[in-house]
């Protein structure tokens, strides 16, 4: 989409953002965008599952490619490649636990704060599929995936009894942070997979947001920052 330089890049502001979405950055290398929670990152399975992220933006970028996944219920920044090309390279990025990923969360219970409360604390869990009820994960330590997750408090919510974290995944399995969380006694407040009845039933969406995208330009080498502030 040609916008004030005659491309599209990170200074124009008149590209049209795929319907429901933020257009954080663009360029001819690669997309960021800020997904709504409830919006699938790419297609699933059945007719009722078409609409999603990916779809959305290749109405407007022909030549884009899914890079990584936000769960549909997870709000945020999601990155997309433009061409093959370019998706190599971010997707080996990633493998190479060359992005930095941050998310916020509000999780059940009060956590008792840290007594260096810039530490970060540290998850090591090993994740597997649940076959008899995929797609959901378990904490298998016999067949299940390392899995790291650190994470930090940054406030109790007295109001809601809930703590407000700050995650940082280290590997990237599926439904890691929810599965993480709900194993060490305080899931996510709205997560209806992996959260008690009463925790899921006390808001309306899941309340985990990535927040934060950190890499270097693929191209430029350049650093890259993306905030996106939690809306919750």
């Amino acid at each position: 989409m040609p916008g004030c330089c005659g491309f599209a890049c990170r200074y124009c502001a008149l590209i049209i953002a795929p319907q429901g979405t933020a257009l954080v950055f663009a360029d001819d290398t690669l997309l960021v965008f800020d997904k709504p929670a409830d919006l699938l990152s790419v297609p699933g399975r059945g007719a009722d599952k078409q609409d999603c992220l990916s779809a959305r933006v290749m109405q407007h970028f022909a030549d884009a490619r899914i890079v990584h996944r936000l769960d549909m219920a997870t709000s945020g920044l999601l990155l997309m490649a433009r061409g093959a090309a370019n998706q190599r390279i971010l997707s080996l990025a990633f493998a190479n636990r060359q992005v930095e990923k941050n998310y916020e969360a509000l999780v059940d219970a009060m956590i008792e704060p840290a007594v260096n409360p810039d530490e970060w604390q540290s998850i090591n869990l090993p994740i597997a599929l649940d076959w008899p009820r995929r797609p959901l994960r378990i904490i298998d330590p016999a067949q299940g995936k390392p899995s790291q997750t650190l994470w930090r408090l940054i406030t109790h919510e007295e109001s809601l009894c809930a703590s407000r974290l700050l995650l940082a995944p280290v590997t990237g399995r599926s439904h890691q942070l929810r599965v993480h969380l709900a194993a060490i006694g305080h899931p996510i407040l709205g997560d209806t997979l992996y959260a008690p009845s009463h925790v899921a039933a006390r808001s309306q969406r899941m309340l985990l947001h990535a927040t934060r995208l950190q890499l270097a330009h693929p191209v430029t080498r350049e650093s890259l920052r993306f905030d996106s502030p939690a809306p919750f």
